[in-house]
């Protein structure tokens, strides 16, 4: 099992849907070099240089941290079962109400819909929060979702990042 990457005031917690296998091998988030959300996160204005995986604990000096829903690794997130979702789900309504970042970022469209039953979602600010929190979904950036270009995965990131207000959380600043 992957660490969480948190802090405290944390603007946005960063979602995965599981971790990857190099992300296993190494304990580092997003760690398949053909992952494109660390350029994607720097190319968005979230971060002011390109931070490699093993620097993720730099995140929460920038408001920024890191969960999963899923903590059990795989090769694919298409691996995990519709329950594994639903679960992780629950657990992550856990963490957020005791660590209250001021937005949840969850990185892929169709793993949010199984593990909060919203099979309507759509990528960008949702309605629902979750314990509270305001929820943005983003587009996965693994290697593997290649119809999501680096470039479009970035606005997408920029779309948040320029709605966060003077608090950190999402509305009407932008």
């Amino acid at each position: 099992m992957i660490d969480d990457v948190l802090g405290p005031h944390l603007n946005v917690l960063f979602c995965g849907i599981n971790p990857g296998l190099m992300s296993e091998a190494t304990g580092h988030h997003f760690a398949r070099p053909g992952n494109r959300f660390w350029p994607a996160l720097h190319l968005s204005g979230f971060t002011p240089r390109l931070l490699a995986p093993a620097e993720q604990h730099l995140l929460p000096s920038y408001g920024l941290g890191i969960t999963n829903l899923v903590p059990r690794p795989s090769a694919k997130a298409a691996e995990l079962s519709r329950a594994e979702l639903a679960e992780g789900g629950v657990r992550l309504a856990a963490l957020l109400s005791e660590h209250r970042p001021r937005t949840l970022a969850v990185l892929g469209v169709s793993a949010f819909r199984t593990a909060f039953a919203v099979p309507k979602a759509t990528i960008g600010a949702q309605e629902r929060k979750i314990a509270d929190t305001p929820v943005w979904v983003l587009p996965n950036p693994s290697g593997l979702n290649a119809h999501w270009t680096l470039d479009a995965i970035a606005a997408e990131l920029r779309r948040l990042r320029e709605s966060l207000t003077p608090g950190g959380e999402p509305g009407a600043s932008a």
